[in-house]
């Protein structure tokens, strides 16, 4: 039997029969659940009604925060007691009881506070919520009468309040949902209106926005794809109508699985995009849920592949640290990286890659032998049309990227600033753009933009989507946008939930660009089109590629800089970032910046910076990250005569694509 030390994880033997891929069985996600519980026990409150964790504390305060930990570690504890039928060796329900007792006391100096107080808290009734459903009979059951109560009144409060539009309307109803169960207030009318607003956040394909916005994001499937399946299988959801939408919520998982298990990386790590990523392995509750209600056209295999890849990847890179806590960062702990929503409790939002502890042992996603992900099966190319997204993974290398033409965290015509995990060109599973610091008003990988008088790059935040599609031989995107540059100094908010920065706005040059991929090299082309209001004089582009990070700078070859064909070739331990000019004259650099990122010290970036284009011009590069050498496609842009041009893009085996700019 494993003995567990809260200050070290001790793991079972791997199993390469039945887990090749990662040698993960059941046994060790469940020996880190328990480590990760046992890790806490030493920052429970006198009364156990919060978790208060060291380091950083959220804008909604350390009660909040201790709330948060005690809510989102509770749903761990769920997930893990709820697949033992309450079978709990090391005592958890105890603990649980007494601080679900004890939080809801209004005469508990350590009381939570009230959903009605702070907006956070509604975020954590949903998780105290879920947590009572999934282990009814083992909690919610042996309560007496008097702590039931308290705890249905404390709920109570959170319905009513006001919601955020966005994912949040699936906590509200997870909380009238068990209200309704155990007798408590609720309102069809209130629950009615949330579902028929969170179906217009539904796109096609299996995608869902994260509200009103085009925020496409993990949000999609830890939340959007699964509170609903949760609350489909819960008691009270069917006077709610869950009979008829289950089978709705089933399709649409399948169908995001398909592109989902596509984003994942050979090594684990998902493409790193988008908000919240401190929850780091939550990213696998997506690929649980596709196993626990047979939502998936996946085999068991592959998605416990995804799954138990996800968890060591991240693992693997100090996810948990020395005191076996979850710290706020990605890998290890960044504070930097967290949103102002993010407090030291936010972390434990990862239990909800734990939802496959609810599968007992016997269970196929368990038993059966693990299978390949798509990208080691071969290279993938998908188109991801709601997003906006286009997916390459190359087998060779193991690594997705996702080309973006649709995702911003915005809405079109919005003048704010980039935010970095969002509007770039590009995201990958072994990259990650710059997150402080100059980039924040002058975007740093993966962009095209004019350049001010000090040298700062245009944003697109705002842009206009345009066509995306799949030739056969290549896919491809485009939008365009009113550049513009953003002084965020002046203006500015003082509060970050994802989206970027507001500031002093200057107007730029209207860009179109279009990006055409095939394998690991993208064709990235920019045609400068006139905009009302804005001089016509000529520009200088800067276009980036993408940013290696690493102990230190990458090895950097600046080949043949200033002619048609140069450019820069950035290494980093075996892993290229390339960057070629296909068209006109540029001159090339480095850029290299340090204590930026959360996985490395330093960053590298291969730049291009054209001169003098003008209305009509149009710049060409071509884009690579991946591993080895490969020969470059080339470029040229052929004008129509309607204002528009026509890319031609030939690859190294002479296919030939084109798309239409402008």
């Amino acid at each position: 039997m494993t003995v567990f030390d809260p200050a070290r994880l001790l793991l079972p033997p791997e199993d390469r029969v039945r887990s090749p891929h990662t040698g993960w069985t059941r046994e060790h996600w469940a020996a880190v659940a328990d480590h990760l519980l046992l890790s806490l026990k030493p920052f429970f409150t006198p009364t156990r009604s919060q978790v208060r964790l060291p380091g950083t504390v959220s804008s909604s305060g350390a009660s909040s925060d201790g709330l948060e930990a005690f809510a989102r570690s509770f749903l761990l504890y769920a997930f893990r007691t709820g697949g033992e039928h309450g079978t709990d060796p090391l005592g958890f329900t105890d603990w649980y009881r007494d601080g679900l007792v004890a939080g809801t006391d209004p005469a508990n100096p350590e009381r939570w506070l009230r959903p009605d107080e702070q907006p956070q808290v509604q975020v954590e009734a949903a998780s105290i919520a879920l947590g009572l459903q999934l282990t009814r009979p083992w909690l919610w059951d042996t309560l007496d009468a008097a702590a039931q109560q308290r705890i249905v009144d404390w709920l109570a409060l959170s319905p009513p309040s006001r919601y955020p539009d966005n994912n949040w309307l699936w906590f509200r109803i997870t909380v009238e949902t068990f209200l309704a169960s155990v007798g408590g207030p609720h309102d069809p009318a209130r629950v009615a209106a949330d579902l028929a607003r969170i179906e217009d956040y539904y796109q096609t394909d299996g995608w869902y926005a994260d509200g009103a916005f085009r925020n496409y994001d993990y949000y999609c499937g830890w939340a959007m794809h699964l509170y609903p399946l949760l609350w489909a299988g819960s008691e009270g959801a069917e006077t709610f109508g869950s009979g008829a939408l289950a089978p709705v919520f089933r399709g649409r998982l399948a169908d995001f699985l398909d592109d989902y298990a596509a984003l994942v990386g050979a090594d684990g790590l998902p493409v790193l995009q988008g908000r919240s990523l401190i929850y780091r392995f939550a990213t696998a509750a997506p690929f649980w849920m596709g196993a626990m209600t047979g939502a998936s056209r996946l085999s068991p295999g592959t998605l416990r592949r995804a799954a138990s890849g996800s968890l060591r990847a991240f693992l693997d890179r100090g996810a948990i640290d020395a005191r076996g806590l979850l710290s706020v960062g990605l890998y290890g702990e960044w504070p930097a990286m967290a949103q102002t929503y993010s407090g030291a409790g936010s972390p434990y939002w990862a239990s909800k890659g734990f939802l496959g502890l609810l599968l007992p042992a016997d269970h196929e996603a368990w038993t059966a032998v693990e299978e390949p992900l798509p990208v080691e099966r071969g290279d993938v190319r998908r188109v991801i049309r709601p997003a906006g997204w286009l997916v390459s993974g190359t087998a060779s290398d193991g690594i997705v990227r996702v080309f973006n033409h649709g995702a911003d965290h915005a809405v079109e015509g919005d003048r704010t600033g980039d935010s970095t995990l969002y509007a770039r060109f590009g995201y990958s599973s072994a990259t990650l753009p710059p997150a402080t610091g100059a980039t924040i008003d002058d975007p740093a990988d993966n962009m095209v933009g004019a350049l001010d008088a000090q040298g700062r790059s245009t944003h697109r935040t705002g842009f206009a989507r345009g066509a995306i599609g799949d030739d056969g031989t290549a896919a491809f995107a485009t939008s365009t946008a009113d550049a513009h540059w953003v002084d965020s100094s002046i203006g500015g908010p003082a509060y970050d939930h994802g989206s970027g920065r507001e500031g002093l706005v200057t107007d730029g040059p209207r860009l179109a660009t279009a990006s055409v991929v095939r394998g690991a090299w993208e064709v990235r082309a920019t045609l400068r089109l006139p905009r009302e209001g804005v001089s016509e004089d000529p520009v200088r582009l800067r276009v980036s590629g993408w940013p290696l990070t690493g102990a230190e700078a990458a090895a950097a070859d600046l080949a043949g800089g200033g002619v048609v064909g140069g450019g820069v070739v950035l290494d980093l331990d075996g892993l290229r970032s390339e960057l070629r000019a296909l068209s006109g004259a540029a001159a090339a650099s480095a850029h290299t910046e340090s204590g930026t990122s959360p996985i490395g010290e330093t960053t590298s970036i291969p730049r291009l910076e054209f001169d003098a284009v003008a209305v009509g011009d149009v710049v060409i590069a071509a884009v690579r990250l991946g591993r080895g050498s490969e020969p470059a496609p080339s470029a040229v842009a052929l004008p129509t005569g309607d204002g528009t041009v026509v890319l031609e893009t030939t690859w190294p085996d002479g296919a030939v694509s084109t798309v239409r700019l402008g």
